[in-house]
């Protein structure tokens, strides 16, 4: 669904984790899933419901978060309780993070990776820190001039 052009122990480090990785789409991809960009955000959570609901269908799922734009990502769903109306199906795969941490409420760290040997850093998230000290002292990635930092 993507171009990979990353070593694929980067991808280990990252994945499964509260990151989402941005790459060229490629040609395999629907083309009306981002129709007007040439870039797809690839994200593999590290909870066991998703996981499990990937394996289900036997592939990847198109999803967006639950909650609006800019707002703080809910942790479960009673608390995107006034969109309901607005969705054809709510599953409930119980409390994402510890509910405790302001961290959890941050959503996944989102990177650009579509430049070689470099990286942006579209929204921070929950796992900025770590995130860019292994893209850039273990692979040795710049940050480039797009980037949040």
């Amino acid at each position: 669904y993507c171009r990979v052009r990353v070593p694929e122990g980067l991808l280990k480090d990252l994945l499964p984790g509260p990151v989402t990785l941005v790459m060229e789409r490629s040609e395999e991809l629907n083309k009306d899933l981002n129709p007007f960009t040439p870039l797809v955000g690839i994200r593999i959570p590290d909870h066991a419901f998703m996981q499990d609901l990937a394996q289900m269908f036997e592939g990847p799922l198109a999803l967006t978060s639950a909650n609006l734009s800019s707002q703080a990502s809910s942790l479960n769903v009673e608390e995107f309780q006034d969109l309901w109306p607005q969705l054809s199906l709510v599953i409930d795969g119980g409390q994402i993070g510890d509910g405790q941490s302001p961290e959890c409420r941050l959503g996944s760290t989102v990177v650009d990776l579509s430049v070689p040997g470099k990286f942006g850093i579209i929204r921070p998230g929950c796992a900025l820190e770590s995130t860019t000290a292994i893209l850039q002292q273990k692979y040795g990635l710049l940050p480039s001039h797009a980037s949040y930092l």
